[in-house]
């Protein structure tokens, strides 16, 4: 039977073990040295928001067309997952409309005025002029989601369990000692990389092209109707405006920040407060016209998005006479791209493990 080590236990990680344990035969192991539950600067995923808001252009959509229906069929069919839908509003500012039409932005495909995810949505629709904020050029709306990120991770644990996935906390120095940390103590075939940031620091991978992007939030027991991101702010070229709230009892999340290359862990307060600003007076309605006064915070977080240039990277080679799938380098849209992205590691195991046959 196939011996898999899967190292990373983010939503990256758990969902390609998921996909990898619905294949019978499968014995797979999951190695991290973070698990859900735990905070820590080093583990993006239950920092992030998380929602769909589609950043890819569509050269590069198939990971995000893939997962979307995976997650909206959890959304509708198994409530103990997390994930909830919710209304989504895109707003273009004005002043964003030049750098938006040159293709100069950071978000490549979300703000696009005419974006490849029109046909994704079956509701998606253009706003009308009366429907649009002060400011704000154009905008669009249509009916995505948001996921309790501290029920999907669990979730997708106790879905792993169930197919025989095990568990195992593990510090790696380099990428090859996974080869011995298979639970039946056998020789592991393949080894799965979602190690996401670390995987600049990882011996035997030491992506270069692997940085932060630093994410500051502020989540708050307001609740809002819909969920709304804007193209730009006054504040910094890398401050964002969006406002989510996630399912079950998860908070408001109010953002944020994109700031590549920063490794600082601790909020800031003066960004927290640009934060809470622009939130209630894009979405008065969030505090009843009561401004930042009127917030209700729970905490403030940071996060760092494991960013790639060059985008995520999902590939095989072979090291130190093992083989190596790695799925990395998401930046803000691991969640998005989840099943996409798994869906071809799965595809890749197989090949190396029909090699192996011949």
């Amino acid at each position: 039977m196939p011996n898999i080590v899967v190292v990373g236990a983010g939503v990256s990680g758990l969902t390609s073990a998921y996909l990898l344990s619905k294949q019978e035969g499968n014995v797979i192991t999951v190695v991290a040295k973070h698990m859900p539950g735990d905070y820590d600067i080093e583990y993006a995923s239950p920092i992030a928001g998380a929602n769909v808001l589609p950043m890819s252009i569509e050269k590069h959509s198939t990971w995000e067309r893939r997962t979307w229906p995976e997650l909206r069929k959890l959304a509708v069919e198994v409530p103990e997952a997390g994930i909830h839908l919710q209304k989504s509003r895109v707003y273009r500012r004005e002043k964003d409309l030049a750098k938006l039409r040159s293709g100069n932005y950071n978000f490549d495909g979300l703000f696009k005025e005419n974006p490849w995810y029109k046909t994704l949505f079956d509701d998606f629709r253009d706003l009308s002029k009366d429907e649009l904020p002060e400011g704000i050029a154009s905008g669009s709306e249509f009916g995505s989601l948001c996921i309790n990120v501290m029920i999907y991770l669990p979730w997708l644990v106790g879905q792993c369990r169930k197919n025989g996935v095990v568990f195992r906390r593990g510090h790696l120095k380099h990428i090859s000692d996974a080869a011995s940390m298979g639970h039946t103590g056998g020789k592991v075939d393949v080894i799965v990389n979602t190690t996401g940031l670390m995987a600049c620091r990882l011996g035997g991978v030491m992506d270069q092209k692997v940085v932060p992007v630093r994410g500051q939030v502020v989540v708050v027991r307001n609740e809002t109707p819909y969920m709304l991101t804007k193209s730009g702010t006054d504040d910094a070229p890398d401050e964002l405006c969006y406002i989510m709230t996630r399912a079950a009892g998860g908070g408001t999340v109010l953002g944020g920040t994109y700031a590549k290359g920063q490794w600082e862990s601790q909020p800031d307060p003066n960004i927290a407060m640009r934060i809470m600003r622009r939130a209630t007076e894009m979405m008065p309605e969030l505090t009843n016209g009561q401004g930042v006064k009127g917030l209700d915070i729970v905490r403030h977080g940071v996060g760092l998005r494991p960013y790639r240039e060059g985008g995520v990277r999902i590939e095989k080679e072979k090291i130190d006479g093992t083989w190596v799938v790695h799925n990395y380098g998401h930046a803000g849209w691991g969640y998005q791209g989840s099943y996409g992205c798994a869906q071809d590691v799965v595809g890749l195991v197989d090949e190396v493990l029909n090699k192996s046959k011949l």
